[in-house]
């Protein structure tokens, strides 16, 4: 895997877009779709080194959305073509999880043609069932390095890379479409971290990927 990511040419990587072009154009043509995403809170009770809104980063200007507006979102994003409904924002515990349940089952009652996609974190098996329950179908939880001694360096000791990978193994077994995927060029990444995240992606069988590139945040711990 790492010879694939580091030993190539030009032509081994032309081939390559060309392959994932016709199986990308073979599910989805020529069409883009569109997501309703509603940042509801960015307040967070963790503090990922990496991340704008974590908690110890004090220029960020904090904010939360009252079931109203989010409810006033929905409406609006529906209007304008949205048939699908991101809640996302921080780990903020200020929404208890019957008032999560209780969103949830209003855009679900209100808009049963949609779909609904939370990325909320790390939550319990139980709280991840309850959203089920409540009408959730999709969940976004990015691994952002398989490698346990990389994700200690990018996160304080209380979170671990085995936790939120079981996370996602207790997403999929609920029954939600998952979506994980990983950074970019972040702090003491290796070609060979790269490696085995593509590899746990394999052996995940997410529904959705992101890759996304590293940008530190101000502040970020050297």
């Amino acid at each position: 895997m790492v010879c694939l990511l580091t030993d190539h040419t030009k032509e081994d990587s032309e081939e390559l877009f060309s392959r994932a072009r016709r199986l990308a154009k073979s599910y989805y043509g020529n069409q883009v779709y569109t997501r309703g995403l509603i940042e509801f809170t960015n307040y967070c009770r963790n503090d990922c080194y990496y991340c704008g809104i974590r908690k110890s980063n004090q220029n960020a200007s904090r904010y939360h959305l009252t079931f109203d507006e989010i409810m006033e979102c929905c409406e609006m994003g529906y209007d304008l073509g949205f048939r699908t409904f991101v809640l996302q924002g921080g780990e903020d515990l200020s929404y208890t999880t019957e008032d999560l349940v209780k969103i949830i089952a209003a855009i679900r009652n209100g808009y049963q043609d949609c779909a609904i996609t939370l990325s909320i974190g790390e939550r319990s098996r139980e709280e991840y069932q309850a959203y089920f329950d409540a009408g959730a179908n999709r969940y976004l939880l990015r691994h952002e390095t398989a490698d346990e001694n990389h994700y200690q360096k990018l996160h304080p000791p209380d979170l671990t890379g085995a936790h939120r990978k079981q996370c996602l193994w207790d997403l999929k077994e609920i029954g939600y479409q998952v979506g994980s995927g990983f950074m970019v060029g972040s702090p003491w990444q290796t070609m060979e971290n790269l490696a085995d995240d593509l590899l746990f992606l394999k052996e995940l069988g997410p529904h959705m990927v992101g890759i996304g590139p590293f940008i530190p945040p101000q502040g970020y711990p050297a």
